[in-house]
């Protein structure tokens, strides 16, 4: 098990890594690999215990009746995921986890994570208030993705969601973890129309791009946004 993964997951802060396996061994923890494509979770299913991703990256995706999806989420190693759902039980998850590359998952039953925590087991206590922590969190993940999509145009999707990158990166040069289908989705846009309007955006001095690293130029879109008010 990796221990620097889990050390550094918000889930088992203020847990030393040493005592993580004799926590986990207590809740009944167990891993498991999938291949890339592979679905963790699908929509209906449920969970019965949260999950962690050890190693590859996970997406969280959302089909409607007619098959078209939308990538609410890309998760790294360390990142919690299906937590809300174990926690209310016999509640059908509406959205999938599909593993975005081979790797593994560490799923914590939660059955034994909410069950009292024996009075000597302190770093179960710990584990809990974490929990929120993390659930909150992804509250502001959910609502970033809201404001990503609500802009009407397609330009205007980009701008919110690769100016909201370059603040996390603390740069303007910066790699998004996305490629250009998985983009698309999740700013529920055609890949098509998205790929032509990035190519508009590089033309006219927003941005500069190869792949998935993007630079941005604000004087540009300063002088384009000023440009459009006149």
């Amino acid at each position: 098990m990796n221990l620097s993964i889990l050390s550094g997951c918000g889930l088992f802060a203020g847990i030393p890594a040493a005592r993580i396996p004799a926590l986990l061994h207590s809740l009944g923890a167990y891993e498991k690999r999938f291949a890339k494509g592979q679905p963790i979770y699908r929509v209906g299913d449920i969970a019965h215990a949260l999950c962690i991703v050890l190693s590859g990256s996970v997406t969280i995706e959302r089909d409607d009746a007619w098959g078209n999806k939308s990538i609410l989420d890309h998760l790294p190693p360390g990142a919690v995921f299906a937590e809300v759902y174990a926690c209310v039980p016999d509640t059908p998850m509406m959205v999938s986890a599909v593993a975005a590359e081979p790797g593994e998952v560490l799923f914590l039953p939660a059955s034994q994570l909410l069950a009292p925590a024996p009075h000597e087991n302190k770093d179960h206590d710990t584990l809990l208030r974490s929990l929120l922590d993390v659930a909150a969190r992804k509250n502001l993940t959910l609502t970033r993705k809201i404001f990503h999509t609500t802009p009407k145009s397609l330009r205007g999707r980009l701008l919110s969601y690769l100016s909201a990158q370059a603040v996390q990166s603390g740069s303007d040069a910066f790699d998004i973890p996305f490629d250009r289908q998985q983009l698309a989705d999740y700013l529920n846009a055609d890949r098509s129309a998205l790929s032509a309007e990035l190519s508009k955006m590089q033309r006219d001095g927003l941005i500069t791009f190869r792949k998935n690293h993007f630079v941005l130029h604000r004087s540009e879109t300063r002088d384009m946004e000023q440009t459009a008010t006149d």
